[in-house]
């Protein structure tokens, strides 16, 4: 997978705070975050640099083997930094916890589109995305509950 270019250097952001819905993969789509263990150290790494103000987390999904989350990150980050520490925090800690050996995650990652963050919840191209999630859920029950949480949330 080729690694899109990206312009990272904080001094070219204009916009104060950016939100983004971002996707990423386990490497060879390895069902790694399909235990419990492994999918609650990926929550506690989200939660843990949301408390140190890294980024404003407003939703997530964690698939067996991908994880979907939509944040805001201010000036001083960027997307790319933002997702670094996500899965370098999960990599690192998983490694440590769990005896995850890496590669943890494939290269790259998925920043879909930059959101309007007001008002998140009605943006068509958000309400897309979930709908591709929830495609990608093996079973009906599944999709059900995915829809009832997300509906819970917005």
């Amino acid at each position: 997978m080729a690694i899109p270019n990206r312009n990272a250097n904080p001094e070219n952001v204009v916009a104060a705070a950016r939100t983004f819905l971002t996707t990423s993969s386990t490497a060879g789509r390895r069902r790694l975050l399909q235990s419990d263990h492994s999918a609650r150290l990926f929550i506690r790494v989200l939660y843990n640099y949301r408390a140190q103000g890294k980024f404003r987390l407003h939703e997530f999904v964690v698939m067996p083997d991908h994880f979907h989350v939509l944040l805001t990150i201010d000036t001083g980050m960027t997307i790319e930094r933002a997702v670094q520490l996500i899965k370098g925090g999960f990599s690192f800690r998983a490694g440590r916890e769990l005896g995850m050996r890496s590669p943890v995650w494939q290269k790259g990652f998925s920043d879909g589109f930059e959101l309007d963050p007001a008002p998140v919840y009605l943006n068509p191209k958000l309400i897309a995305a979930v709908f591709r999630a929830a495609k990608s859920l093996p079973d009906k029950a599944s999709r059900d509950a995915f829809f009832h949480a997300v509906s819970k949330a917005g």
